[in-house]
């Protein structure tokens, strides 16, 4: 079955021009105008991936792809403007997997969507891991609680706690290997960060962010211990919650 694309611009040329592109090269595409119709594009079938244009006509685009990534796992590349770097740094923090700048071309973008869709995507010998995987609703530590469907994490007094995609994804990594040392390398593979070059800089300045969310002291951290010259422990029992 062809990959399910939603493509949410408020340009109709742009749209028209993508349906017809994507759709030759083996994607099967669906493209709307604005919020509204993704919502009902997303009710109706499908989607394993959405392209969505931050400048959207009367709409917040971020706001768009914020409200998709709190409310599931699809992966979410972003247009913006070649001169907002804000734009793009914003959008890979918060809530998309990547990015394309306009003007760009087709072949650009048909490599993207392809290179996210290939870091979703299972292969036989994940696949029994995965599907158990889908099954940990929840994981819980210290009293704390990352809702892995939901996105969301919370203290342990029941208050949320927002997280960039990144930081999300980095402690679910901890969370599926607690006390276990992970390193550097090991830590943006299990967080799928190496296709995001804001995180491949440094993942030290996310395991910083982090850190700073969720321990009483980010300079002694209780639970994100480092291993030196070997990478990052998360020193906690972990509970998994089906």
């Amino acid at each position: 079955m062809k990959p399910h694309i939603l493509v949410v611009d408020d340009d109709p040329a742009l749209r028209e021009l993508l349906e017809e592109y994507l759709g030759d090269n083996e994607l099967r595409v669906t493209a709307v105008a604005n919020g509204d119709a993704m919502k009902k594009a997303l009710d109706e079938s499908v989607v394993d991936l959405v392209v969505i244009d931050l400048r959207l006509n009367g709409e917040d685009g971020m706001q768009l792809a914020r409200g998709l990534r709190e409310k599931s796992a699809i992966p979410v590349i972003i247009i913006t403007g070649r001169q907002e770097e804000a734009d793009r740094v914003m959008g890979l923090e918060m809530a998309a997997d990547d990015y394309v700048t306009k003007p760009f071309s087709n072949r650009e973008l048909l490599a993207r969507i392809r290179a996210v869709l290939r870091r979703y995507q299972l292969n036989p010998t994940e696949l029994s891991h995965a599907t158990s995987e889908t099954k940990r609703r929840a994981y819980r530590f210290a009293g704390w609680e990352l809702n892995v469907l939901l996105r969301r994490l919370t203290t342990p007094n029941g208050e949320r706690v927002e997280l960039s995609n990144g930081e999300f994804n980095l402690l679910l990594a901890f969370c599926e290997a607690p006390r276990r040392v992970l390193s550097r390398d090991r830590l943006l593979e299990l967080s799928r960060l190496h296709g995001a070059e804001v995180y491949d800089r440094s993942i030290d300045v996310s395991i910083l962010r982090l850190r700073r969310k969720i321990e009483e002291n980010a300079a002694e951290p209780r639970y994100i211990k480092t291993e030196r010259g070997a990478g990052y422990l998360f020193d906690t029992d972990v509970d998994i919650l089906s």
